[in-house]
């Protein structure tokens, strides 16, 4: 059974490269890269405790927890703390800080977690997006990886000490000795000339593993545990290292510190008619005129068929480049600043940037209406050198209209066929690889997978929300559908099985020679599929199943009348490691663990400049992703 429910719509504003809004929409520049922090050595960090050191590589056993693996080098910063004895207080310098102070930030950085660690990122050093082992987790708490740990107050009475925590909207980790990605867009607190605060600080967004699990967060004061009680408009980004194993590299920052433009002596003029190109407007009389304070399509009060024009100066501090975006549903839009054309005439949704020096400019705004089935909106985003996107009109502009998403869950186990895109792979054409023959399998224990029926492939596994089904069903629609938790992409889907006359051969692209005939699936008791196909005259039935507590799936494949030199293809990657126990690790992304094949051995070797894990087949091969 599928249950459709409605996704929660957020607004607030994103950090720079993220969509602004779910319902109203404007074009975005590309992601500014940031500064990166050196970690040759620990001179971007204030002096700290022993156990902080910079190495080469690291992993973890998943057998061991707390424990981490590492290797001489450079580019990875890494906590190894010996736990505190109780009652023991806890070394200032436990935790890394680093020597600059920020303000409103965009922090972007990979971190890795020994199994059953607990660290954590404090932005000002005052407020925690937690790092924990939630790897079996179904339902975030807000010690959980991800989530806003909350704030402690003891005098609160027995049972109320922690407060305002906020948990990770859905579990989007990877498991220990994984690697994971991190971003956050933070807002600073605000302080008049006085020192009071006046605004709470912000964490605008999170994004764990490409998934966003949190958006405008107000944070009312510190979180427990961190480095100063009091609140102030900058401190240094904190690395926790006084609880378990943690690994960092590949930290970036992007500070904005510097003041806003702001539009000054804005004039409106509103005129009435079907106006696709701009007017000469010393010839036209306007149907209304006057004075404004902000940018907004309300100036007007003609449903369509109107063109309102902006005109006035644009006051910038900071000189340097600017991106604009610019949205006006149901006709198009120009923009001038200093009396260069930024965007043209003629679209919904226009970006454009220049370099502006420090002064007052002049500014010109044209949003011309003529399609009557969408509302009048107007939207004009601003980003700079120092400057976080903000929206300096009324709001963010778009096509007039909220698509109210549509969303299938999996209370239970549930089957949907679709299109499904592969972003990363290419097609013959060059555009995104599309999966025709495409079903979905979710499971309450939200861990999922896509199988290709066309090629008898897994083609990727997820843990947290099901799927987006919104472009398959909205309007005409597409028939393609998309996950919606944190995705490991298996590559390009090839066939499981294939002929081999040596192990240097290439593994084929397509089904030609094969013999391969999908034959379905079948449902057990308790409706779940086992694909079943035909392939090099053998009779295929692939059995895929969610490990306990969430850690992956396990895939049971058994062949029937096996041909001679057949082999099965179990991962590819840039890069495969061979672990202790049977266990392979992929791009340091997932892992593949060997459950059951009849006695054959598995190799890794190389092929088209990337490497393979495949195994000769005797009858049946059983194996685990884990990720």
């Amino acid at each position: 059974m599928i249950k459709l429910s409605r996704m929660a719509r957020f607004g607030g504003l994103m950090g720079i490269g993220w969509t602004l809004s779910t319902g109203l929409l404007t074009a975005q520049p590309a992601p500014t890269p940031g500064i990166p922090l050196t970690l040759n050595d620990l001179s971007a960090f204030k002096p700290a405790a022993a156990h902080w050191r910079v190495v080469g590589a690291v992993r973890a056993d998943l057998n061991k927890p707390n424990t981490l693996i590492i290797d001489k080098g450079t580019g990875i910063v890494v906590a190894q703390p010996t736990p505190a004895k109780p009652g023991q207080p806890t070394d200032p310098k436990a935790s890394l800080f680093t020597t600059f102070d920020h303000g409103d930030v965009d922090v972007e950085l990979d971190y890795l977690l020994a199994s059953k660690s607990n660290s954590g990122v404090y932005l000002q050093g005052r407020y925690e997006v937690q790092l924990f082992d939630s790897w079996d987790i179904r339902t975030p708490k807000t010690i959980d990886n991800g989530s806003i740990y909350e704030r402690w107050d003891p005098k609160r009475g027995e049972g109320r000490y922690g407060y305002d925590g906020h948990p990770a909207r859905q579990n989007a980790s990877r498991a220990p000795g994984l690697w994971q990605h991190l971003k956050i867009s933070f807002q600073a607190p605000r302080f008049n000339a006085n020192g009071q605060k006046t605004q709470n600080a912000r964490m605008v967004r999170v994004e764990l593993n490409g998934v966003v699990i949190h958006e405008d967060v107000e944070l009312t004061g510190p979180t427990r545990a961190a480095a100063f009680d009091d609140e102030k408009p900058t401190g240094p980004l904190m690395l926790q290292g006084d609880h378990g194993p943690v690994a960092f590299r590949n930290i970036r920052y992007v500070s904005y510190d510097k003041p806003r433009p702001e539009l000054r002596d804005l004039k409106y003029a509103v005129y009435k008619g079907k106006y696709e190109k701009e007017p000469q407007y010393d010839k036209t009389a306007p149907e209304s005129e006057g004075t404004s304070t902000i940018l907004s399509s309300s100036v007007s009060r003609i449903p369509n068929e109107f063109l309102i024009r902006y005109t006035g100066t644009l006051r910038v501090s900071e000189p340097g480049e600017y991106r604009f975006n610019l949205g006006v549903p149901g006709g198009g839009g120009l923009l001038k600043i200093n009396n260069q054309q930024l965007i043209g005439p003629g679209q919904w949704n226009g970006s454009g940037k220049a370099t502006l020096p420090k002064g007052d400019l002049p500014f010109e705004l044209m949003y011309t209406k003529f399609v009557d089935w969408t509302k009048p909106a107007l939207g004009l985003t601003v980003a700079g050198p120092g400057i976080r996107e903000y929206v300096i009109s009324d709001q963010n502009g778009g096509d007039g209209e909220e698509t109210d998403p549509i969303v299938v869950d999996a209370p239970t186990s549930t089957v949907l066929r679709s299109f499904m895109d592969m972003p990363g792979e290419k097609n013959a054409q060059g555009g995104t690889l599309r999966i025709t023959h495409a079903v979905s399998v979710g499971s309450p224990d939200i861990v999922h997978y896509t199988y290709d029926l066309d090629k008898g492939a897994l083609a990727q596994v997820w843990r947290g929300a099901f799927l987006d089904a919104t472009p398959m069903w909205h309007d005409r629609g597409d028939g393609s559908s998309r996950p919606r938790g944190m995705v490991q992409r298996l590559g390009a889907p090839v066939l499981f099985l294939t002929q081999l006359a040596s192990t240097q051969m290439a593994w084929p692209t397509d089904t030609t020679g094969s013999g391969f005939r999908p034959k379905g699936y079948a449902l057990d008791a308790s409706d779940l599929p086992t694909f079943r196909y035909q392939s090099f005259g053998a009779s295929v039935d692939d059995k895929i199943r969610v490990l306990p507590e969430g850690q992956g799936v396990r895939r049971e494949v058994t062949i029937t009348n096996p041909a001679s030199n057949l082999y099965a293809r179990l991962a590819s990657g840039m890069r495969i490691s061979a672990l202790e126990n049977g266990l392979y690790v992929i791009d340091d992304q997932h892992y593949v663990r060997i459950d059951d094949l009849g006695g054959a051995k598995p190799t890794v070797r190389e092929s088209n400049g990337r490497q393979e894990l495949i195994v000769p087949v005797k009858g049946k091969v059983v194996y685990s992703i884990l990720f």
